[in-house]
């Protein structure tokens, strides 16, 4: 019997080869050690450290770069100990091998669906860090409360993919939770795995806050942008800017200087605000604040086709809190659903601890075969 699954499991891997193949090929590796040479080339150059800002995005890509290649590397090199474990197994008809065979197959074949993945974000900005926003909705405590929780998922995505994250702003709520928070998270192809958590998150559980220990519903909007440095096609002008500076305060503890140096910026023809106050400097925190502006109206100029920023109006700004993206239930019953892919999940503890790979999976797959519009 075991002579005939490790045929089975042979034949298998065997099918597998073609797509790895096909997958280095879609990776471009090839272009990427190409580029990940010349990027190394150029960090051994005499006065590459001058410039930091140049300094600073050479290293940013290099990483990248070799992420990618050794991603690659480990699959290719996971498939072939496989070949021959399976050879090895097979040749001494052993039970044993075949159980570790049969788990590293399993393994194997989900890291190689997580690889594919990537290869379907082709979006402009998909490979750029990503800014994540979070707003509280209406109901006070609790609604503060739930934007909290959404925060602490997604830093704990970032940390599960070994991204970093850092503070841009952070508004403590009444009584407990957060009112509205910013963070970027940097790593590859950040933007692009989590443009699908865009959209408003709703929340049914038996509040905490309620002596009666009556189930409520809660909202907190998420926005994801793509962090955009600089950008030729987005212009702001000078006087389309209230610049406004404020004490600093919330999550940074000591790392959180006590002065006026949080900056936030009105941009008066889209009525868009954005604040940055984890910076010592006040000059820092309104290059933060710049950053989100820009990344803000490049989305908006996507999403509405407009050619110039002035067609832009702040209306489109608006929330609309009853078009959830997706519900998370603690009771009567246990249930993250996404209302777009339909993917479901009873595991709700994984996913508030950062397991959301599923939901971005389905989200991804389904967008690349145009089976859902991303909105």
């Amino acid at each position: 019997m075991a002579l005939i699954e490790y045929d089975a499991y042979k034949q298998k891997l065997r099918d597998l080869e073609p797509e790895l193949d096909k997958l280095s090929a879609a990776l471009d590796l090839d272009g990427a050690r190409a580029e990940a040479q010349r990027l190394e080339d150029e960090t051994a150059q005499d006065g590459f450290w001058n410039d930091l800002e140049r300094s600073q995005k050479v290293q940013q890509r290099l990483k990248q770069l070799q992420n990618k290649i050794s991603r690659q590397e480990k699959l290719i090199a996971e498939w072939e100990d496989l070949t021959a474990l399976c050879e090895m197994g097979q040749e001494a008809d052993d039970e044993e091998l075949l159980e570790e065979l049969k788990t590293g197959f399993t393994q194997l074949e989900g890291r190689l669906e997580e690889a594919r993945l990537t290869t379907l974000l082709s979006g402009e900005y998909d490979n750029h860090n990503a800014i994540l926003t979070f707003h509280a909705g209406a109901g006070g405590t609790e609604a503060q409360d739930w934007a909290q929780m959404l925060y602490r998922m997604y830093t704990r995505w970032a940390e599960r993919h070994d991204f970093t994250y850092q503070i841009l702003d952070y508004e403590d709520g009444d009584e407990a939770g957060i009112k509205s928070a910013s963070i970027s998270i940097q790593g590859e192809n950040a933007y692009g795995l989590l443009k699908s958590e865009n959209g408003v998150h709703r929340l049914v559980r038996v509040s905490p806050f309620d002596a009666n220990a009556r189930r409520q519903t809660s909202f907190a909007a998420l926005e994801v942008m793509p962090e955009i440095a600089d950008d030729d096609d987005i212009e702001i002008r000078d006087e389309d800017i209230e610049m406004q500076v404020y004490r600093a305060s919330g999550a940074g503890g000591q790392h959180v200087n006590k002065t006026s140096s949080a900056v936030r910026l009105i941009h008066k023809p889209t009525g868009i605000v954005v604040a940055s106050q984890q910076e010592r400097s006040q000059f820092q925190n309104r290059d933060n604040c710049m950053k989100m502006l820009k990344s803000k109206l490049m989305e908006l100029k996507a999403q509405q086709h407009a050619e110039k920023i002035s067609d832009i109006k702040g209306v489109q700004m608006k929330i609309e809190w009853g078009s959830q993206i997706r519900s998370y239930v603690f009771m009567p019953y246990q249930m993250v659903k996404d209302t777009r892919t339909s993917y479901e999940t009873s595991n709700i503890d994984a996913v508030m601890d950062g397991d959301l790979d599923g939901f971005i999976n389905a989200y991804l797959t389904q967008l690349a075969t145009g089976e859902l519009t991303r909105k």
